[in-house]
Order: structure tokens, then C-alpha cells, then sequence
């Protein structure tokens, strides 16, 4: 089996050094290589496409958070970091695990136990595109249901799973990730406003401006609004003109 390529993200360098030290220690992980702050770290992301990044937060001039606005990081994602205030906004953004320093070997044993050893990014067999008429069928582990594509509202991360929202108001918890809800739902109708969050352009009542040149989405079904990061906005921007 491959081995996965792994990018650590730390400004400090004896911090980055024992973290690389620890991941010698376990088979099946290689560093493809390290980073020191958010703006060599995305253009590392760029260049070796990894598939983990184990990513500080607090750094100068950015934040690790501020990564994840900056380039589609397409990797599974592992804060590591002296600070556990930040745990809820981590896996927020679908983080796999967060891990708090001194990096304890067994803690990282853990941690790397959750990463996929399936196929690699780039070698999965592309997945049939669905079309907006389509019914799916939902394997809840429960109350399994036929529902079509286009009653979804919004799909959004939960870890390891996915929660769908559909026009009824019902919600479904689904183990599927959302990188392959965004392969496969259709473009026209569907759209990646967050990095834990798709939403069907269907549904949106209104679009409102928001601080720090973000935006909120109102969709018809649910009562809080939407969060849009900066980085999707572009895409937000060039469907409603």
C-alpha cells in the first residue's frame, strides 16, 4: 500500500521537527514537506497535493484557519496545536482529529488510525454525475428512504458523515463524505458555499453581505442563515451576478 503524503504546518521549528520525528515512527505516513507559515503552505498544497496536513493554528500574520480561506486543501485535515479553545471551530471545518502539544506518541497513533487507506486521491473511480431529477437512496442505518435531488436543501459535514437536509424539513445522517457529494450532485443547481457546507441555488431566498467581505445565504426551509467564506464568495458572486 502507498504511502500517504503528509505536510506539516507549524512556525516553529523544533515544533514541526519532533512532529516529523514522530511520523518516522509509524509506517504508511511520508512528510512530503513542511511549512513554516499559511503562505508557503498553500503553495506546498499546490505542489505535492498531500493527503494530510497537520496544521498549528496560531501563527504569525495568519491563522491556520486562514489556510483553509486561501486554497482548497483537498487533504484530510489534523490541527495540532498548544491551544484547545479552537476544538469546536476545528471540526467545524471537518477537520479528522485535533491534537493538542506535546504530541503524545499514542495520542498520533490515533489520530493516524482514522486516515483512509483506501485508494488515493487522484486514483478513486470517478463516480457516476447525478442528475437533478434523480431519486437517491438514503442508508441511513435506520430509517432508509428514497428521496429526489432536487428536494435536497443543503449537505453539510459532520465528521465523518454528512447531514442532508431535504424540503421537508428532515434530516438525514449519511456516511459519505462531502467531497464526493460535490463530485457528484449537479453543477447548475448545486453549489460549495463553505468548507463544510453545499447548498441547492434553488432554495436561496436572498443573499445578504456580511462582515469582512463574506456573505450569508437565507434559504427558504431553514431559519438560520448560511455562513459563506471567502473563498467560495467568487463563486457565490458569479451566480447571482
Amino acid at each position: 500500500m502507498a504511502e500517504l503524503r503528509a505536510l506539516i504546518v507549524d512556525d516553529e521549528r523544533l515544533a514541526r521537527r519532533e512532529l516529523r520525528a514522530l511520523l518516522e515512527e509509524h509506517g504508511g505516513v511520508a512528510v512530503a514537506g513542511e511549512a513554516g507559515g499559511v503562505e508557503e503552505a498553500a503553495a506546498l498544497i499546490r505542489e505535492v497535493r498531500p493527503d494530510v496536513v497537520f496544521l498549528d493554528i496560531q501563527m504569525p500574520g495568519a491563522t491556520g484557519f486562514d489556510l483553509l480561506e486561501r486554497v482548497e486543501v483537498g487533504a484530510d485535515l489534523i490541527f495540532v496545536t498548544a491551544y484547545d479553545e479552537y476544538a469546536l471551530r476545528a471540526f467545524e471545518v471537518n477537520a479528522l482529529d485535533y491534537l493538542l502539544k506535546p504530541v503524545s506518541p499514542e495520542r498520533l497513533a490515533r489520530a493516524l488510525e482514522r486516515l483512509p487507506r483506501g485508494s488515493r486521491r487522484g486514483e478513486e473511480t470517478p463516480l457516476r454525475k447525478l442528475e437533478y431529477d434523480d431519486r437517491l437512496f438514503l442508508d441511513t442505518g435506520g430509517h432508509s428512504r428514497f428521496v429526489k435531488v432536487s428536494s435536497i436543501v443543503l449537505v453539510a459535514a459532520a465528521a465523518d458523515y454528512s447531514e442532508v437536509i431535504t424540503d421537508d424539513g428532515r434530516k438525514a445522517l449519511v456516511q459519505k463524505p462531502l467531497r464526493e457529494w460535490e463530485a457528484r450532485l449537479p453543477e447548475k443547481h448545486f453549489l460549495r458555499v463553505h468548507r463544510s457546507t453545499i447548498i441547492n441555488l434553488e432554495h436561496v431566498e436572498r443573499v445578504e453581505s456580511w462582515f469582512n467581505r463574506s456573505y450569508r445565504i437565507h434559504l427558504r426551509q431553514l431559519k438560520e442563515p448560511i455562513a459563506v467564506s471567502r473563498r467560495y464568495a467568487s463563486s457565490l458572486k458569479s451566480r447571482f451576478g
